[in-house]
């Protein structure tokens, strides 16, 4: 019996480092002195500062926390071991102290492998050597520097996150100005002598007034619009759009695409009411970086057939994959692939517009529904949208909504040439059903929230998470004021939604394996979507709703605002922030590495970080439907 067990330790051990290294003989001697331990939940291994015993550990099943004690007492997670992995080994081999405390996440059984004239092999074994020694020094600089923490991979130094994280303080153009009284063609000269395309009018005091690029003097003044002794304060642009002097690229590019525009002021204080130090181009980033999201936007603009556009979104796809591996924020990165599908949504409906006949027969708004309304579509997924248009006469509401209809079915064409196919349920704007006027709008959304049947509560998580597109954003916010106003009234709907979100299947066995699809098309594959974003984005919705948050769409951003909002709960709702923003980066990451959306891949190719990084995401679900469940009082509801 003795045999058996040493045989199946051995069997499991050998597969995994530092164990695979050693000769079988060794390896069979070290397996018969393994004493196997089961472990419950909170029990503690070892602690900071106490001196090791015999034994290094290997996770069998279940999970190790290791937390590191700071300098004001708190312990902080560091690392998680799960199956097949080692810990407790440094000390011992070191003779030190424990530096962490390890402590049983969920029920494990251990190995406790007794490893006495362990360290007799390194002098015989270089590889094992080299490993225990390379291993040790990057786990102790990981687990001590916090800017390690919370990535799910380390990046070698000088890897392009540095550059989006420089400072522009020092680096910018020296300010070419000119005071309020200059005429154009002294700005003009002063342009040409110091080979510049702007220069910034400047109060006495050096505060930024407005500027003029070499656009405006093509456009307004080789055109005879203006005469050349027009004073620049006629001709410049203002106010100008300044920042201060500690932004990044990523602000910039967020400011310039927000603002649609070229140059940015750089002020001491960072408002227009300070003496400007430096200027920064639309050209000074792309010498930075290449392929930039704002260049990529502009050009969005100037597309005239949707190839160009789809070739456009590959390159935005390209700049995608580029800032995951070099782990810049989720938070940016969902900003700036927000804004460019949101600019191509926006020139496909300009493009069809100017196909069909006449102008709109009443003013609408194109709303992004889904992933794409919670500015979450990081990839080109399927189509989800709808139309609202102002209320016409009754006599008109037919003949209206066909010609919307028919608008709308240019666009969703469009937009399946771009990339982004079209919905299998249909929910586009060119089906009849989600083509509708403001009232009728409101009447179905009244139907929802005063009928909450399966259908009623499963329409509400895909349309109530719309935004404005396109068009005119008050009908979007009239709706929303709409709903708000009946939830005033009926809290009903809210329950059923949060007893909805309940349901999304559990991501882990009780063994803590993955729960893959069990048959189908991605039989033994884990769906991310369903089993891990989706528990998080209904909670989220649900519980700002219940707050009346209008406007706050993100899954991320919704938890962040939950957490100004309720600070009791604030590091629960941090702490899910946090996970769905790594969820949004696997998926990224598994889409763009397969060729397709990201929502099924197979555990077993993710990186041990990965692993437990997508672990650790699960973590605040139980929690927050725990917080449902009281909130909501879903134990006697039915």
């Amino acid at each position: 019996m003795t045999n058996t067990i040493s045989r199946r330790i051995y069997d499991f051990i050998k597969d995994h480092p530092p164990f695979s290294l050693l000769e079988a003989d060794r390896l069979m001697q070290l397996s018969e002195r393994v004493v196997v331990q089961y472990r419950q939940p909170g029990e503690v291994i070892f602690k900071t500062g106490e001196q090791p015993d015999r034994f290094i550990y290997m996770v069998r099943e279940g999970a190790i926390d290791l937390f590191q004690l700071m300098d004001d007492r708190q312990e902080v997670l560091v690392d998680q071991c799960e199956e097949g992995d080692v810990f407790g080994i440094r000390p011992l081999l070191a003779e030190d102290q424990y530096a962490l405390t390890a402590r049983v996440a969920e029920e494990t059984l251990l190995y406790a492998i007794d490893i006495s004239g362990f360290k007799e092999l390194l002098a015989t074994n270089p590889k094992l050597s080299f490993y225990l020694a390379s291993n040790m020094a990057a786990g102790l600089r990981r687990r001590t520097d916090p800017s390690q923490r919370g990535r799910l991979q380390a990046l070698p130094s000088g890897e392009g996150f540095q550059l989006l994280e420089l400072q522009f303080a020092g680096r910018s153009k020296d300010p070419v100005t000119c005071l309020p009284g200059a005429s154009v063609q002294e700005a003009a000269l002063l342009m040409t002598d110091k080979e510049v395309g702007s220069i910034i009018i400047v109060s006495e005091r050096g505060y930024p007034l407005g500027i003029i690029t070499d656009k405006d003097l093509r456009k307004k003044v080789a055109t005879g619009l203006f005469a050349l002794d027009t004073p620049v304060t006629t001709l410049m642009s203002s106010p100008v759009i300044t920042v201060g002097t500690q932004v990044t690229v990523a602000e910039v590019q967020i400011a310039m695409v927000k603002h649609r525009i070229h140059h940015l002021c750089i002020t001491e204080d960072g408002t227009d009411q300070s003496a400007i130090i430096g200027l920064i181009s639309e050209h000074d980033l792309l010498v930075l970086q290449g392929n930039n999201p704002a260049v990529i936007i502009r050009e969005i603009r100037r597309a005239t057939h949707p190839a160009s556009i789809k070739q456009l979104r590959e390159r935005a796809e390209e700049l995608l994959r580029q800032y995951l591996l070099q782990e810049v924020s989720i938070s940016y990165i969902a900003t700036v692939l927000t804004e460019v599908n949101d600019e191509v949504i926006r020139r496909c409906i300009e493009l069809s517009l100017a196909e069909v006949y006449g102008s709109a027969p009443a003013s609408f708004c194109w709303l992004s529904l889904g992933s794409e309304g919670r500015g979450e579509q990081l990839l080109r997924t399927d189509q989800d949208n709808a139309l609202v248009f102002a209320d016409p006469a009754p006599e008109d509401l037919a003949a209206v909504r066909a010609w919307f209809l028919g608008l709308a079915k240019l666009v969703n064409d469009k937009l399946h040439e771009i990339g982004f196919v079209y919905c299998p349920a249909d929910m586009m704007a060119s089906n009849e059903k989600w083509c509708l006027s403001l009232s009728e709008w409101k009447a179905q959304f009244s139907h929802w929230l005063l009928s909450p049947t399966p259908e009623s509560v499963l329409y509400s998580t895909i349309f109530f998470d719309y935004r404005a597109a396109y068009g005119d954003d008050t009908l979007a916010q009239a709706l929303t004021e709409h709903i708000f106003s009946v939830l005033d009234h009926e809290n009903l709907f809210l329950s059923f939604l949060a007893k909805d979100a309940l349901h999304s299947p559990a991501p882990l066995t009780f063994f803590r394996n993955f729960m893959i699809e069990s048959s189908g098309e991605h039989k033994d594959e884990f769906d991310i979507k369903a089993r891990a974003m989706m528990p998080l984005a209904d909670a989220a919705r649900v519980l700002v709703m219940h707050q009346r948050a209008g406007g706050v769409n993100n899954t991320f951003r919704r938890f962040e605002k939950l957490a100004e909002l309720e600070p009791n709960h604030r590091e629960l709702f941090q702490e899910a922030a946090d996970a769905y923003e790594i969820l949004m980066r696997l998926r990224a990451l598994e889409g763009l590495k397969n060729g397709n959306s990201g929502r099924f891949f197979k555990p077993s190719e993710l990186s041990k970080m990965e692993r437990i990084h997508l672990r650790n995401a699960f973590r605040p679900v139980k929690e927050l439907q725990a917080l449902l469940n009281v909130r909501f009082q879903l134990a006697y509801f039915s």
